[in-house]
Parts: C-alpha cells; sequence; structure tokens
C-alpha cells in the first residue's frame, strides 16, 4: 500500500493526517511487529512530542481501518503488523518465544475442510498458534 493509499483511508474515514499517526504508521513498518510500548519507544526516537495514549489510540485507529492488524503473541499487549504485507498467521514457541510467520495459503490447507465443515470463517491474519518449535520439543524430551 502507498503513502497516498493510507492517507487516503484516514480522510475517507474522517481522519485527519496527523504527524503522530504517520510516525506510529512509520514505525509499525520499521518494527514489523511490536507492541505498542515497542512502538512508543520507536517513536520516541523521532518525536517528544507524542505520549503513549496517542499511540494506543493511533494503533485502534490504524487497527479499525484495517491499515495495520494485530495479533496476540503473548498473553500481554497485542502484537501490530503492517497490512501492506502478505496476511499471515503466527506459530509462537511458549518455549523460546519465537514467532514464526505462516502465510494466508499455508493456513488455509491445514485449516480450510475444518472450518468449512463447521461453516466458519476464520480470520487468518489474527490467529497465533502456541507450542513449541522443533528445537524446544526436542530439548523437552
Amino acid at each position: 500500500m502507498g503513502d497516498g493509499d493510507w492517507q487516503e483511508r484516514l480522510r475517507a474515514g474522517g481522519h485527519r493526517l496527523t504527524p503522530q499517526r504517520e510516525l506510529v504508521l512509520a514505525a509499525i513498518e520499521k518494527l514489523e511487529h511490536a507492541t505498542p510500548d515497542e512502538v512508543y519507544a520507536e517513536v520516541r526516537t523521532r518525536s517528544d512530542a507524542i505520549n503513549l495514549s496517542t499511540v494506543y489510540r493511533t494503533l485502534e485507529l490504524l487497527d479499525d481501518l484495517g491499515l495495520i492488524r494485530h495479533a496476540h503473541l503473548t498473553d500481554r499487549a497485542p502484537t501490530y503488523h503492517s497490512a501492506t504485507g502478505h496476511e499471515h498467521s503466527h506459530l509462537v514457541c511458549r518455549g523460546c518465544h519465537a514467532t514464526i510467520s505462516v502465510g494466508r495459503s499455508a493456513m488455509e490447507k491445514a485449516l480450510g475442510e475444518l472450518a468449512a465443515g463447521h461453516g466458519f470463517r476464520p480470520d487468518y491474519g489474527h490467529l497465533s498458534v502456541f507450542g513449541l518449535c522443533a528445537e524446544c520439543a526436542a530439548a523437552a524430551e
């Protein structure tokens, strides 16, 4: 998604393009997967004219507009990532906390029949599956 695309989506939703919103979106693009605190730390390197509550409100707005997505990769704060890349799910290791991004087509192959059998349409971009990575599983044996 080009810069004009997200700017137009903000305006179409009745929202102004503010420097703070631009900073938060740029931080998400740079960090790829980031918690609100990580986004806040990144934007603070560029401007001290933004506070944590503004970051939270901006993340919520950008998520509502579909400009970013969030996933729950821990039992704490959600992790945000850009909606401009490929839609993906996450495999999260409970041992070492590694996160593996899995493309939508692979998740559809794995879950499609199960979901269809229940008349269910998964939100693949929000899906996180927890377990153990190969290394942690081997160490646990």
